[in-house]
C-alpha cells in the first residue's frame, strides 16, 4: 500500500486575508499568483483540488508545483480577458467578479487520463464540478472530483453536493474516489446530507462542526483524516517583512492508502 495525500483549497480568487487589527500582517492589493504557487509547490500533496481559482492561473500553478492539471470554468467568466486584466490591476476591487474555476492538479507520477464536467446550477451563480480519472504506473487508478457549492443557503448547497456526488460515483464505477472542495455544508446544519452521502454512496470523512471544506473518500482507507493546515503554512513574507496570509480558507489535507481494500460503508 502506498500513501496518497490529497489537498483541497479555496484560493479566494487569488487574494489575501490579513488578520483584522494586526500590525504584523500586510493587506496586499496585487496579484498573488507567485505566492499561491509557492505555497502549493512546497506542500507535500499528490492530488490538489482547488476552488475559486483565477481561471488563467492553471498553467502557472501546475508549472510551479511540478504538476499537470485540468479545470472547469464556474461563474462570471463572460469577458474573461478584460476581467483577468482588471483582477491583476486591482484584485480587491474586482474580487469574485474576475470569474472563477475549479481545478484538479496531480503530480508524484499521477496523470490525468480522462475528465468530465457537470453543471449544477446556472443561477444565481454557475456552479460546476470537474471529475478526473487518474493513473499511476505503480499505484493503479483512482478518481477525484471537486466543486464549490452554492453559498449561504444550506439546502441548496446540499442539493449541489448530492447531485455532484451521485454523478462522480456513477462515473467512477468501482474505482476509488476522492470527492471534495468548498462544499458550503456544515455538519451542525445539515447532518442528514452527510448521512445520505455515507449510507447511499459510501462517501465518508466529513469534518465536524462548522467546517465547510471537506474531503470525502470511497474505496480508500484513511491514513490521516482531513485536517486544516496551520495558518502559518499559507503565510508568506511581503518585501517589507510583514506576513501575508493567503486566502480566507485554510488548505485541508488528508492521506489515504492507495491500493488497500475499501472501508465498509455504514450498515455492513
Amino acid at each position: 500500500m502506498a500513501p496518497l495525500t490529497v489537498l483541497t483549497w479555496n484560493l479566494f480568487h487569488g487574494r489575501d486575508n490579513p488578520l483584522e487589527g494586526s500590525d504584523s500582517y500586510a493587506s496586499v492589493n496585487r496579484a498573488l499568483r507567485d505566492e499561491f504557487s509557492a505555497v502549493l509547490a512546497r506542500e507535500p500533496w499528490d492530488v490538489a483540488l482547488l476552488q475559486e481559482a483565477p481561471p488563467y492561473w492553471l498553467r502557472a500553478l501546475s508549472r510551479g508545483a511540478g504538476a499537470s492539471g485540468a479545470s472547469v470554468l464556474t461563474s462570471r467568466n463572460v469577458g474573461a480577458f478584460v476581467r483577468g486584466r482588471l483582477a491583476e490591476w486591482n484584485p480587491d476591487l474586482i474580487k469574485s467578479g474576475e470569474g472563477g474555476s475549479n481545478q484538479i492538479l496531480v503530480r508524484s507520477g499521477w496523470r490525468i487520463v480522462e475528465t468530465r464536467r457537470l453543471t449544477l446550477t446556472l443561477l444565481p451563480e454557475r456552479r460546476r464540478m470537474i471529475w478526473a480519472q487518474l493513473a499511476h504506473p505503480e499505484h493503479g487508478v483512482l478518481t477525484a472530483a471537486t466543486l464549490h457549492a452554492t453559498a449561504h443557503v444550506p439546502v441548496n448547497a446540499a442539493r449541489d453536493v448530492e447531485r455532484a456526488a451521485r454523478a462522480a460515483c456513477a462515473w467512477s464505477a468501482e474505482l476509488p474516489l476522492v470527492f471534495g472542495g468548498d462544499l458550503n455544508l456544515r455538519m451542525v446544519e445539515v447532518p442528514e446530507a452527510f448521512d445520505r452521502l455515507h449510507a447511499e454512496l459510501g462517501l465518508q470523512g466529513a469534518r465536524t462542526g462548522r467546517a465547510i471544506d471537506h474531503l470525502l473518500a470511497r474505496g480508500l482507507r484513511t491514513r490521516t483524516a482531513p485536517e486544516p493546515l496551520p495558518a502559518g503554512r499559507r503565510e508568506v513574507r511581503d518585501p517589507d517583512g510583514r506576513l501575508v496570509r493567503l486566502s480566507d480558507h485554510a488548505p485541508v489535507v488528508a492521506t489515504y492508502d492507495i491500493g488497500s481494500a475499501p472501508e465498509p460503508s455504514r450498515g455492513e
